[in-house]
C-alpha cells in the first residue's frame, strides 16, 4: 500500500542530494551535542507502543522541531517500518529536525481503532517532551492511509496546545459520513477497523466524531494532501469533502488528485510531484 513512499524516499535524496521502559537510556545519554538514532522506544506498557526516534546533533527545546510519521494499514494493521526510507530520506534532507516513526496499537475484534490509536499519538507525542529529548513542541505530522486520517484528527481534534503545525495526508479517509462509505457496503469491513461493528445508521454521531472533516477550526494546521483518482478504497470525493471545509475556515492548504492514480504503487514522475510539493509546504509552513 506504501510502495510509492519508497520512491519518495529516495526522490527526497537526489533533490538535496528495546522493548520495556527500564530500557530507555537515562537522560545524560543523549548529549544534547551529538546525533542519536534510537529505535523501539517504549512510550507505554503495550508492546505496540514503540517509536524510533532520531535526535540531531546540536538540538535545543527552543527551536528543534520534530516530523512525526504515522503508519497505514486500515487500523488494524501495519507497521513503522512501513517508513523507514522516508525516516531515513528526512534524516538526510533536514538534518536539523528530529524524527520519530510510531507503531500504535492495532485494532481487533475486541477493541477498535478509535480513540486508543488517537491516544496512543498523544502519548508518543508526550514520551517526547522530556527533557531528556531536547526537542520542541513543534510538529509536522506525516500519515498515510489510516495514518493519514489519524494525522488529520490528531491534528483538527485533538491538538488541544495546538503543536501540530502542518500535515501531509496521502490517501487517508477524510470524512466517515460521506455517502460513498456510508451507503457502500463494501467499505464497512474496512471502517470496522475504526469504530467497531457499528454502522453509520447506528451512530451517525460517532461517524462525525471520527470524520477529520467535520473536526476542522479556524486554527487547524495547514495542511497538503494528495489522492489517487483510480484508489479503490478512499472516493474522490473524500478530497473536496476536507479540503472545501479547509477553506471555508480559511486554513491554508494543498490538494492534488492524480487521476490515474491508486492507493499505492505510484509511479516515479508522481511521486517526484508529490515529494516536490511536500518540500515547498514545509518551507513555507514548517
Amino acid at each position: 500500500m506504501n510502495s510509492h513512499f519508497q520512491i519518495i524516499a529516495s526522490t527526497l535524496c537526489l533533490l538535496l542530494m528495546a522493548s520495556c521502559v527500564k530500557d530507555i537510556p537515562k537522560p545524560e545519554k543523549y548529549d544534547s551535542t551529538k546525533a542519536y538514532t534510537l529505535q523501539d522506544i517504549s512510550y507505554g506498557n503495550n508492546d505496540k507502543q514503540k517509536i524510533d526516534i532520531y535526535l540531531p546533533a546540536n538540538r535545543n527545546a527552543g527551536s528543534t522541531k520534530v516530523f512525526v510519521l504515522i503508519h497505514g494499514g486500515g487500523w488494524s494493521g501495519g507497521d513503522k517500518s512501513e517508513y523507514t526510507d522516508v525516516f531515513n530520506s528526512l534524516k538526510s534532507v533536514y538534518p536539523d529536525h528530529a524524527i520519530i516513526n510510531i507503531n500504535y496499537r492495532l485494532a481487533d475484534a475486541s477493541s477498535p481503532g478509535y480513540p486508543k490509536q488517537i491516544n496512543d499519538i498523544d502519548a508518543a507525542l508526550k514520551h517526547i517532551q522530556a527533557p531528556a529529548y531536547s526537542l520542541s513542541k513543534q510538529y509536522f505530522l506525516f500519515g498515510t492511509s489510516a495514518g493519514g486520517h489519524l494525522a488529520m484528527l490528531y491534528g483538527y481534534a485533538f491538538d488541544t496546545d495546538h503543536f501540530v503545525k502542518g500535515i501531509c495526508n496521502t490517501v487517508g479517509p477524510t470524512d466517515m459520513t460521506d455517502p460513498a462509505y456510508t451507503d457502500n457496503p463494501i467499505y464497512l469491513p474496512v471502517i470496522t477497523g475504526l469504530v467497531g461493528y457499528v454502522t453509520y445508521q447506528q451512530n451517525p454521531a460517532l461517524y462525525e466524531e471520527v470524520s477529520p472533516a467535520k473536526r476542522v477550526t479556524d486554527s487547524s494546521p495547514p495542511t497538503i494532501s494528495f489522492f489517487g483518482g483510480m484508489d479503490p478504497l478512499i472516493p474522490s470525493s473524500q478530497m473536496p469533502r476536507l479540503h472545501d471545509v479547509l477553506n471555508a475556515h480559511n486554513v491554508y492548504n494543498e490538494a492534488t488528485l492524480y487521476p490515474g492514480a491508486g492507493h499505492g504503487g505510484w509511479d516515479e514522475a508522481t511521486s517526484l510531484d508529490m515529494a516536490t510539493k511536500i518540500m515547498n509546504f514545509i518551507e513555507h509552513h514548517f
